[in-house]
Protein backbone atom coordinates (compact mmCIF):
# COMPACT_ATOMS: atom_id res chain seq x y z
CA UNK A 1 0.00 0.00 0.00
CA UNK A 2 1.36 3.41 -0.99
CA UNK A 3 2.16 5.62 1.98
CA UNK A 4 0.04 8.74 2.29
CA UNK A 5 1.83 12.09 2.02
CA UNK A 6 1.95 14.40 5.04
CA UNK A 7 0.30 17.82 5.03
CA UNK A 8 0.36 20.53 7.71
CA UNK A 9 -2.51 22.91 8.37
CA UNK A 10 -1.30 26.07 10.11
CA UNK A 11 -4.59 27.64 11.12
CA UNK A 12 -6.97 28.64 13.87
CA UNK A 13 -8.96 26.38 16.17
CA UNK A 14 -12.71 26.61 15.54
CA UNK A 15 -14.63 24.64 18.20
CA UNK A 16 -17.57 24.13 15.84
CA UNK A 17 -15.29 22.09 13.58
CA UNK A 18 -16.60 23.84 10.50
CA UNK A 19 -13.47 25.84 9.72
CA UNK A 20 -9.78 26.01 10.63
CA UNK A 21 -7.68 23.12 11.89
CA UNK A 22 -10.48 20.67 12.60
CA UNK A 23 -12.09 21.22 9.21
CA UNK A 24 -8.76 21.00 7.40
CA UNK A 25 -7.84 17.70 9.04
CA UNK A 26 -11.26 16.21 8.21
CA UNK A 27 -10.67 17.20 4.59
CA UNK A 28 -7.12 15.80 4.59
CA UNK A 29 -8.33 12.46 5.92
CA UNK A 30 -11.00 12.15 3.24
CA UNK A 31 -8.48 13.23 0.59
CA UNK A 32 -6.14 10.35 1.49
CA UNK A 33 -3.33 12.38 3.06
CA UNK A 34 -2.13 12.51 6.66
CA UNK A 35 -3.03 15.80 8.29
CA UNK A 36 -0.85 17.51 10.90
CA UNK A 37 -1.81 20.75 12.63
CA UNK A 38 -0.29 23.88 14.14
CA UNK A 39 -2.67 26.28 15.90
CA UNK A 40 -2.27 30.02 15.17
CA UNK A 41 -5.22 31.19 17.27
CA UNK A 42 -7.93 29.99 19.62
CA UNK A 43 -11.37 31.18 18.63
CA UNK A 44 -14.75 30.91 20.27
CA UNK A 45 -17.25 30.56 17.47
CA UNK A 46 -20.19 28.67 16.10
CA UNK A 47 -21.25 28.08 12.53
CA UNK A 48 -22.98 31.48 12.49
CA UNK A 49 -20.86 33.83 14.62
CA UNK A 50 -17.37 34.46 15.97
CA UNK A 51 -17.29 35.66 19.58
CA UNK A 52 -13.62 35.93 20.44
CA UNK A 53 -10.09 35.41 19.13
CA UNK A 54 -6.85 34.81 21.01
CA UNK A 55 -3.63 34.72 19.00
CA UNK A 56 -0.81 32.35 19.90
CA UNK A 57 2.70 33.78 20.10
CA UNK A 58 4.61 33.66 16.82
CA UNK A 59 7.52 31.89 18.57
CA UNK A 60 5.18 29.10 19.73
CA UNK A 61 3.80 28.67 16.23
CA UNK A 62 7.19 28.52 14.49
CA UNK A 63 8.55 26.11 17.13
CA UNK A 64 5.64 23.75 16.53
CA UNK A 65 6.20 23.96 12.77
CA UNK A 66 9.88 23.14 13.23
CA UNK A 67 9.10 20.07 15.36
CA UNK A 68 6.69 18.69 12.75
CA UNK A 69 9.02 19.39 9.83
CA UNK A 70 11.87 17.59 11.59
CA UNK A 71 9.65 14.60 12.39
CA UNK A 72 7.67 14.03 9.17
CA UNK A 73 8.31 14.27 5.39
CA UNK A 74 5.84 17.08 4.73
CA UNK A 75 4.78 17.48 1.08
CA UNK A 76 2.51 20.52 1.35
CA UNK A 77 1.41 23.17 3.83
CA UNK A 78 -1.85 25.10 4.07
CA UNK A 79 -1.94 28.40 5.99
CA UNK A 80 -5.23 29.78 7.31
CA UNK A 81 -5.76 32.71 9.67
CA UNK A 82 -2.65 34.68 10.60
CA UNK A 83 -2.38 37.79 12.76
CA UNK A 84 -0.60 40.04 10.28
CA UNK A 85 1.90 40.17 7.40
CA UNK A 86 4.93 39.52 9.63
CA UNK A 87 3.23 36.45 11.12
CA UNK A 88 2.67 35.06 7.62
CA UNK A 89 6.18 35.85 6.40
CA UNK A 90 7.86 34.20 9.39
CA UNK A 91 5.75 31.06 8.92
CA UNK A 92 6.77 30.85 5.26
CA UNK A 93 10.45 31.34 6.16
CA UNK A 94 10.27 28.55 8.73
CA UNK A 95 8.62 26.13 6.30
CA UNK A 96 11.01 26.91 3.45
CA UNK A 97 14.09 26.66 5.68
CA UNK A 98 13.34 22.95 5.91
CA UNK A 99 12.39 22.42 2.25
CA UNK A 100 12.53 25.32 -0.24
CA UNK A 101 10.42 23.35 -2.74
CA UNK A 102 7.49 22.48 -0.46
CA UNK A 103 4.09 23.57 -1.79
CA UNK A 104 2.50 26.32 0.35
CA UNK A 105 -1.11 27.42 -0.02
CA UNK A 106 -2.42 30.50 1.80
CA UNK A 107 -6.13 31.01 2.25
CA UNK A 108 -6.16 34.73 3.12
CA UNK A 109 -8.94 35.04 5.68
CA UNK A 110 -9.13 38.78 6.24
CA UNK A 111 -12.65 38.90 7.69
CA UNK A 112 -15.16 36.27 8.66
CA UNK A 113 -18.56 36.18 6.94
CA UNK A 114 -19.91 37.75 10.15
CA UNK A 115 -17.45 40.67 9.69
CA UNK A 116 -15.02 39.59 12.42
CA UNK A 117 -11.49 40.83 11.60
CA UNK A 118 -8.90 38.06 11.43
CA UNK A 119 -5.99 40.05 9.94
CA UNK A 120 -4.41 43.38 10.83
CA UNK A 121 -5.30 45.26 7.64
CA UNK A 122 -2.78 48.01 8.45
CA UNK A 123 -0.01 45.52 7.64
CA UNK A 124 -1.41 44.73 4.17
CA UNK A 125 1.32 46.72 2.31
CA UNK A 126 3.94 44.38 3.84
CA UNK A 127 2.43 41.49 1.89
CA UNK A 128 3.90 42.82 -1.36
CA UNK A 129 7.08 40.78 -1.10
CA UNK A 130 5.49 37.86 0.73
CA UNK A 131 2.80 36.58 -1.64
CA UNK A 132 5.28 35.57 -4.34
CA UNK A 133 6.97 33.17 -1.90
CA UNK A 134 3.82 31.04 -1.92
CA UNK A 135 2.66 28.41 -4.42
CA UNK A 136 -0.99 29.43 -4.43
CA UNK A 137 -3.31 31.89 -2.70
CA UNK A 138 -7.06 31.25 -2.54
CA UNK A 139 -8.94 34.44 -1.62
CA UNK A 140 -12.71 34.61 -1.84
CA UNK A 141 -14.11 37.28 -4.14
CA UNK A 142 -14.28 39.98 -1.43
CA UNK A 143 -10.70 39.32 -0.28
CA UNK A 144 -9.53 39.28 -3.88
CA UNK A 145 -10.95 42.78 -4.36
CA UNK A 146 -9.12 44.02 -1.23
CA UNK A 147 -5.82 42.55 -2.45
CA UNK A 148 -6.35 43.98 -5.94
CA UNK A 149 -7.21 47.47 -4.62
CA UNK A 150 -3.96 47.45 -2.64
CA UNK A 151 -1.91 46.13 -5.57
CA UNK A 152 -1.07 42.95 -3.67
CA UNK A 153 -1.97 40.26 -6.19
CA UNK A 154 0.91 37.85 -6.82
CA UNK A 155 2.99 37.59 -9.99
CA UNK A 156 1.21 34.62 -11.56
CA UNK A 157 4.52 33.32 -12.90
CA UNK A 158 5.68 32.88 -9.29
CA UNK A 159 2.49 32.25 -7.29
CA UNK A 160 -0.83 31.11 -8.71
CA UNK A 161 -4.11 32.76 -7.72
CA UNK A 162 -7.47 31.04 -7.30
CA UNK A 163 -10.33 33.51 -6.92
CA UNK A 164 -13.07 31.58 -5.15
CA UNK A 165 -16.53 32.38 -6.46
CA UNK A 166 -18.71 31.55 -3.47
CA UNK A 167 -19.22 35.23 -2.56
CA UNK A 168 -19.79 36.58 -6.07
CA UNK A 169 -23.00 38.46 -6.92
CA UNK A 170 -22.73 37.29 -10.53
CA UNK A 171 -21.65 33.82 -11.69
CA UNK A 172 -21.99 32.41 -8.17
CA UNK A 173 -19.67 29.46 -7.63
CA UNK A 174 -17.46 30.19 -10.63
CA UNK A 175 -13.79 30.14 -9.63
CA UNK A 176 -10.99 31.69 -11.66
CA UNK A 177 -7.46 30.28 -11.61
CA UNK A 178 -4.70 32.65 -12.72
CA UNK A 179 -1.46 30.84 -13.47
CA UNK A 180 1.49 31.88 -15.65
CA UNK A 181 -0.49 34.93 -16.88
CA UNK A 182 -3.32 32.66 -18.07
CA UNK A 183 -6.89 32.61 -16.72
CA UNK A 184 -8.76 29.32 -16.36
CA UNK A 185 -12.47 29.49 -15.54
CA UNK A 186 -13.78 26.71 -13.29
CA UNK A 187 -17.57 26.60 -13.47
CA UNK A 188 -19.85 24.70 -11.07
CA UNK A 189 -20.99 21.28 -12.23
CA UNK A 190 -24.59 22.06 -11.18
CA UNK A 191 -26.85 25.07 -10.64
CA UNK A 192 -26.09 27.05 -7.48
CA UNK A 193 -29.56 26.00 -6.27
CA UNK A 194 -28.14 22.52 -5.68
CA UNK A 195 -25.75 23.77 -2.99
CA UNK A 196 -26.33 24.87 0.60
CA UNK A 197 -24.21 27.64 2.22
CA UNK A 198 -21.65 26.15 4.61
CA UNK A 199 -19.54 27.62 7.40
CA UNK A 200 -15.87 27.13 6.52
CA UNK A 201 -16.40 26.15 2.89
CA UNK A 202 -13.40 28.28 1.89
CA UNK A 203 -11.20 26.38 4.33
CA UNK A 204 -12.43 23.07 2.96
CA UNK A 205 -11.74 24.02 -0.66
CA UNK A 206 -8.23 25.28 0.10
CA UNK A 207 -7.33 22.22 2.17
CA UNK A 208 -8.70 19.86 -0.51
CA UNK A 209 -6.49 21.61 -3.07
CA UNK A 210 -3.48 21.40 -0.75
CA UNK A 211 -4.06 17.67 -0.32
CA UNK A 212 -4.10 17.22 -4.10
CA UNK A 213 -0.82 19.14 -4.42
CA UNK A 214 0.71 16.89 -1.76
CA UNK A 215 -0.26 13.88 -3.86
CA UNK A 216 1.69 15.30 -6.80
CA UNK A 217 -1.05 16.93 -8.87
CA UNK A 218 -0.30 20.17 -10.69
CA UNK A 219 -2.11 23.32 -9.57
CA UNK A 220 -4.80 23.28 -12.27
CA UNK A 221 -5.71 19.63 -11.64
CA UNK A 222 -5.57 20.19 -7.86
CA UNK A 223 -8.03 23.09 -8.17
CA UNK A 224 -10.39 21.06 -10.38
CA UNK A 225 -10.33 18.12 -7.94
CA UNK A 226 -10.72 20.46 -4.99
CA UNK A 227 -13.79 22.01 -6.62
CA UNK A 228 -15.37 18.57 -7.03
CA UNK A 229 -14.72 17.91 -3.35
CA UNK A 230 -16.27 21.18 -2.15
CA UNK A 231 -19.35 20.70 -4.33
CA UNK A 232 -19.99 17.35 -2.70
CA UNK A 233 -19.47 19.00 0.71
CA UNK A 234 -21.92 21.83 -0.10
CA UNK A 235 -24.61 19.33 -1.09
CA UNK A 236 -24.11 17.17 2.02
CA UNK A 237 -26.98 18.62 4.10
CA UNK A 238 -28.96 21.86 4.56
CA UNK A 239 -27.32 22.92 7.83
CA UNK A 240 -24.41 25.37 8.07
CA UNK A 241 -22.05 22.52 9.01
CA UNK A 242 -21.32 20.17 6.13
CA UNK A 243 -20.14 16.57 6.31
CA UNK A 244 -17.08 14.99 4.73
CA UNK A 245 -17.64 11.68 2.98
Amino acid sequence: MQERPYVISIAGFDPSGGAGLLSDCKTFEQSKVIGLGVCTALTLQTASQCLSLEWRLLEEVTKAIQVLLESYPVSAVKIGIVKDAEFLDEIIKKVKSNDPEVKIVWDPVLKSTSEFNFFDLETLPQLKNTVNKLSLITPNYNEYKILKENNLLPDSNKCSLLIKGGHRDDHLGTDILVENEKEIVLTPTESSAAYFPKHGSGCVLSSAITAELAKGENIETACINGKLYIEKFLKSNPSLLGTHS
